[in-house]
């Protein structure tokens, strides 16, 4: 009786495990799914695709960036020219960049959707789209600062205030937006 008691606890355990284990592998595809639409989502700003004012490739890219931050600094065109100049080399550099982190955002894909998930495999590309991101990091920070030094420091104050009124904006629109996620449906 204690062999049957045992086994059948043994036997009613099972699923309960088995759901645990559904779940780790659930709660792992949402942070993987999540870690690869944050990257996604912030690879614009290096560069990437951009849904909300000028960095993919075909509308402008960096250079169209740039020429916008320029807008009403009364940028003289010879460092119009200048920021161009920066803005194409950055742009040509950080397009290899994007290549590279599509091919390992596929191959992440492919791990995790295999009949087995290599833990070791999906830990080097998460590691490899990490360094990734720092390299495009770096080198948007310094198209910035070649961009920078092409400006007055009225130019850079006035950018500067740009800039801060711009996080402003959309800070609030981020606040607007969790305020109407967190209101109750009507």
């Amino acid at each position: 009786m204690n062999t049957m008691t045992i086994s059948n606890r043994s036997s009613a355990a099972r699923p309960a495990v088995q759901r645990g284990l559904r779940r780790v592998l659930l709660a792992t595809f949402v942070a993987v799914s999540s870690a690869t639409a944050l990257s996604a989502w912030a690879q614009p700003m290096m560069g990437g695709h951009e849904g909300h004012g000028g960095m993919h490739e075909g509308h402008g890219g960096l250079g169209r960036m740039f020429d916008n931050m320029l807008d009403g600094l009364n940028a003289t065109d010879a460092q119009r020219a200048q920021i161009k100049q920066i803005a194409s080399a950055a742009e040509a550099d950080m397009k290899a960049q994007r290549d590279a982190g599509r091919a390992l955002h596929e191959k992440q894909m492919q791990i995790f959707a295999a009949p087995n998930v290599d833990a070791a495999a999906a830990e080097s590309v998460r590691a490899q789209l990490s360094a990734q991101h720092d390299q495009a990091s770096r080198r948007m920070n310094q198209a910035m600062l070649d961009a920078a030094k092409v400006l007055t420091p009225d130019q850079r104050a006035k950018l500067g205030e740009r800039m801060k009124q711009r996080q402003a904006q959309m800070s609030d629109h981020m606040q607007r937006m969790e305020r109407e996620r967190a209101a109750p449906a009507k």
